[in-house]
């Protein structure tokens, strides 16, 4: 199965873009996923290929059109059934890995690129779409955003990475940011590589490892700390239904 990406967006040339280099481009080229970008503008009705207009009510900048984006959305749907539907803007919900593994498992995905002031909120009453956020920043436009969720899912792919276990111990896999890595030399400016991960023991690496995960995690990120803390703390189903019987 190829997984595809289909960005709607005004600017389609910007895609494959980085996306077309290393581990992905090689994956393009041999048909493991591919990029079929649509243009909105293509579906504008006026001889200016009109796609926004001012916010109702007032205020600064432009919204994109809600009858020229789901013309577009309706195009990409028909030509490739079955994608989910997403679109990129800051009031989203914040992706995570796991809703990026469930992605990479289907058959691609369709990405609604925001520019201006975003959206005409109609669009969402109107077609399943799902509001996704790249994190609490502002982007020039929503196609940075889905090159980066592209590239979190295509380097998933069957064969992309290589080994198919090289992913399962990056950061927030397993609810934690991975642990530090080292190479040689040995020394290097006076500083050394952990002792532990030279012994040759495996069992003691692991250790270290899981230790220096849950270390950085709680100090750089206690919100996934606190996340992994009450996922550690929380019960199996069946132990909950066996309390309330």
């Amino acid at each position: 199965m190829t997984f595809t990406a289909v960005p709607l967006t005004l600017y389609p040339d910007i895609f494959p873009g980085p996306l077309g280099h290393s581990m992905a481009g090689r994956a393009l080229e041999s048909g493991t996923w591919a990029c079929a970008p649509v243009q909105i503008r293509d579906f504008a009705t006026d001889k200016h290929r009109t796609v926004d207009d001012t916010p109702a009510g007032g205020g600064a900048g432009m919204v994109l059109k809600a009858d020229v984006l789901a013309a577009a959305l309706d195009h990409a749907v028909a030509a490739h059934p079955g994608l989910p539907i997403l679109a990129m803007t800051p009031r989203g919900t914040p992706i995570t890995q796991r809703r990026v593994r469930d992605l990479a498992v289907g058959p691609g995905v369709i990405i609604l690129c925001g520019r201006f002031e975003g959206f005409d909120e109609r669009i969402f009453d109107a077609r399943p779409v799902e509001q996704v956020s790249m994190g609490d920043i502002i982007l020039s436009g929503g196609e940075i955003g889905a090159l980066l969720l592209l590239d979190a899912c295509i380097r998933l792919l069957p064969g992309v990475m290589g080994a198919a276990s090289s992913g399962d111990d990056e950061s927030f896999e397993n609810g934690l940011l991975e642990y530090p890595h080292y190479t040689r030399p040995v020394e290097w400016e006076g500083r050394t590589i952990p002792e532990v991960l030279r012994s040759g023991d495996h069992a003691k690496i692991a250790a270290w490892r899981k230790q220096q995960a849950e270390d950085h995690t709680r100090l750089r990120r206690p919100d996934l700390w606190e996340r992994h803390i009450d996922a550690r703390a929380r019960p199996a189903s069946g132990a909950r239904r066996k309390e309330k019987d």
